[in-house]
């Protein structure tokens, strides 16, 4: 198998190259169309697209994005290419991915100075791609620590303040854990107000995506002497036939990347996460929002 196909029949592939099917054709995108995703057996109803990806809603309201183009895509039974429509512009969904209404994100705000601190680059980006735009329209800025060992020393780094506040998201956060004390070490440190730790029960942040949304019935357990990403590709088989000593951050960013594809809202994460992340935009925008009342 070459490298540029080597997820070719892994569970988060999506192929859809099969021989023998009718020959695909081009259809132009519109509202109501009925679709179904031949890869995973997803049906839904177009009810928007932008930025080069489709939205599609199924009987359960339940909403998931796929790329426009070819991708296995069927109409009534036939196979088909689903293309932007000539000389229209994208459509307007009525929701962002975080179930906010489109129509109040129109004027992002300047950014203010309170930030959300998370763990990692993947906690950051899958927190960009479901609250995205609803932190750009209150200015709020994420980034991300690589680590919370010197969560303390992070902490005091931003000197947090009013107008100035820290929200602090952390994995694995449950009693009795190094990420526990980490945290009410902060929380004893007389910043009173103007920090907030919260957290998720997850090792890692992977596994706050529901795995039906990625097509396995549930996140394998890996020993704990096993780096949790590696261990779950191995348990996984990605890539396919490729034993756990070979995988690579290569191979963890594919997967990821593949993995942060399937999300396309909210509902396509575990609700816990989802509270506490809302939680801490909350917590941040405050001033903000006493100021504007």
């Amino acid at each position: 198998m070459s490298a540029h196909d080597r997820y070719g029949h892994d569970v988060l592939s999506g192929d859809w190259r099969h021989a023998g099917k009718p020959r695909t054709t081009d259809m132009p995108l519109s509202l109501g169309l009925i679709v179904e995703v031949g890869s995973d057996g997803y049906c839904g109803e177009v009810v928007g697209w932008e930025n080069g990806m489709i939205v599609l809603e199924d009987r359960n309201q339940r909403r998931r994005t796929f790329p426009v183009g070819e991708y296995g895509y069927l109409v009534e039974g036939r196979p088909v290419a689903l293309r932007i429509p000539p000389r229209r512009g994208a459509s307007q969904s009525l929701r962002t991915p975080s179930g906010s209404r489109t129509g109040s994100h129109e004027q992002p705000h300047v950014a203010l100075g309170s930030r959300i601190y998370v763990e990692g680059r993947h906690d950051a980006e899958l927190v960009e791609k479901i609250w995205g735009d609803d932190l750009r329209h209150v200015g709020v800025v994420v980034e991300y620590m690589g680590g919370m060992d010197d969560l303390l020393g992070i902490v005091a780094e931003f000197e947090p303040a009013g107008g100035r506040r820290l929200g602090v998201l952390i994995d694995h956060l449950v009693a009795n854990t190094k990420e526990s004390r980490v945290a009410a070490q902060v929380r004893h440190a007389g910043y009173g107000d103007y920090v907030k730790i919260t957290g998720h029960r997850f090792i890692d942040v992977w596994q706050t995506i529901k795995p039906d949304v990625l097509g396995i019935k549930a996140w394998p357990d890996v020993p704990m002497d096993r780096d949790f990403k590696k261990g779950t590709l191995a348990a996984l088989g990605i890539p396919r036939h490729k034993p756990y000593a070979r995988i690579d951050q290569a191979d963890v960013g594919r997967a990821w990347q593949a993995m942060l594809a399937r999300v396309s809202t909210y509902r396509d994460l575990d609700m816990d996460f989802v509270r506490e992340v809302e939680k801490l935009i909350d917590f941040v925008t405050q001033d903000h929002i006493d100021q504007d009342s």
